[in-house]
């Protein structure tokens, strides 16, 4: 099925182990990319030297880090979002490029299968498609500064895809990477980038399957032959106390290891 770039951008936080407890937990070896499937941790530099370091020591060992020119923080997620499309696009020449949060439990076979559905077409954005309030009050934790942009009090945001994770093809992803420069960054790193697409000929792919809740959610859909894409808790905007749980929720809701083989095959 030709070869898909599945690029992890990670939201790094205080447990260095995180990476190694997320998507290795899948079961999934990152040999796969001469198959048709990218596994790359894309991680910036952070404003701590402790965890520098960890993500140091753990490249050397596995050897899967994307490196980003940019510095960690909530708040850069936007900026994060644009360096990182631009280096995938000139480091791998993908059909689509993936972005994942690092506390999301992933079957990398559906996703390839969900991906493939969709390869005849230009101009995609694959994801949960959402439409929120526009947070005014500074005390909120998705504040918008911006929120006089979007209208009167009480509106919400266009529709964009929820930032846990999302899929966009080659041509989006290189539209990025060019105009970089002259994307306005909002608050919130789903919202910009819906907001870069929201005037562009984009289809806009609004799959469920890839906002499925931890078990029971996720079990029983798999129970039922309809295995998620991705699976997390909304509550937690990821898996809550992801680094204990993620194993627990690939035993229950994950596709099986032939899965991947079969999707790209």
């Amino acid at each position: 099925m030709g070869i898909i770039n599945f690029n992890c951008v990670f939201i790094f936080r205080s447990n260095p182990g995180c990476f190694e407890a997320s998507l290795r937990a899948n079961l999934v070896s990152v040999s796969v990319l001469i198959y048709g499937l990218g596994l790359h941790f894309g991680c910036s530099a952070t404003s701590n030297s402790i965890l520098d370091r960890a993500i140091d020591s753990e490249d050397a060992q596995h050897q899967d880090f994307l490196r980003l020119e940019h510095v960690e923080g909530y708040h850069e997620l936007s900026a994060k979002t644009k360096i990182f499309f631009s280096t995938a696009v000139a480091k791998w020449d993908a059909e689509f490029y993936v972005k994942v949060d690092d506390d999301v439990h992933v079957n990398l076979g559906t996703l390839a299968a969900t991906l493939a559905r969709h390869r005849s077409k230009p101009r995609v954005y694959i994801g949960c498609m959402k439409s929120g309030p526009v947070l005014s009050q500074k005390s909120v934790k998705y504040h918008e500064p911006e929120y006089w942009k979007f209208g009167e009090g009480g509106n919400k945001y266009f529709r964009h895809a929820t930032g846990q994770i999302y899929a966009i093809s080659k041509d989006i992803a290189t539209y990025i990477s060019i105009n970089q420069p002259l994307l306005h960054k909002y608050a919130n790193e789903d919202v910009s980038l819906g907001s870069w697409l929201i005037g562009l000929e984009v289809e806009h792919i609004d799959d469920r399957n890839m906002c499925c809740g931890t078990p029971p959610d996720c079990e029983w859909k798999a129970q039922a032959g309809n295995v998620c894409v991705a699976s997390f808790d909304w509550s937690c905007s990821g898996i809550c106390k992801s680094v204990e749980k993620i194993k627990f929720v690939h035993e229950r809701c994950g596709e099986g290891e032939g899965a991947v083989w079969s999707a790209l095959f």
